[in-house]
């Protein structure tokens, strides 16, 4: 749960770099509570819900919208990539195969333009 409060923390921050877990434990929950939003929504028939849209889950995502791509953009500079390429996801399931692909990517094992290494300076505080 740490991960995806440090991810609200950074609402906007699309400098920097975010390493897989990160983004990966954002995600999870950020599924999680839309998929109880979802069910909520059917229990309580709000507008939308039978669309699959509800209420509740459209003002939550748009509420995690920005978060969501600033880690996204994050994520790529960890993998050496300008964040311009979120948008490939625009070509129908290549672009989202290929984003995909750059997130389940490794981190840079050094320093980038975008910054140290997120691992290398965790390391460091928990060594130090």
């Amino acid at each position: 749960m740490s991960w995806y409060l440090h991810v609200l923390k950074n609402y906007a921050v699309f400098k920097g770099r975010a390493r897989r877990k990160e983004y990966w434990y954002f995600f999870l929950v950020n599924l999680v509570i839309a998929l109880c939003l979802a069910v909520v929504d059917n229990l309580l028939h709000t507008p939308g819900s039978a669309d699959g849209a509800g209420i509740l889950g459209s003002i939550y995502s748009f509420a995690v919208m920005i978060p969501t791509i600033a880690v996204g953009v994050r994520r790529l500079h960890d993998t050496g990539r300008v964040g311009w390429w979120m948008f490939i996801v625009i070509i129908p399931v290549i672009g989202a195969l290929v984003l995909l692909y750059f997130f389940v990517k490794d981190s840079e094992a050094q320093s980038n333009e975008y910054g140290p290494n997120p691992k290398q300076i965790e390391d460091a505080q928990f060594s130090g």
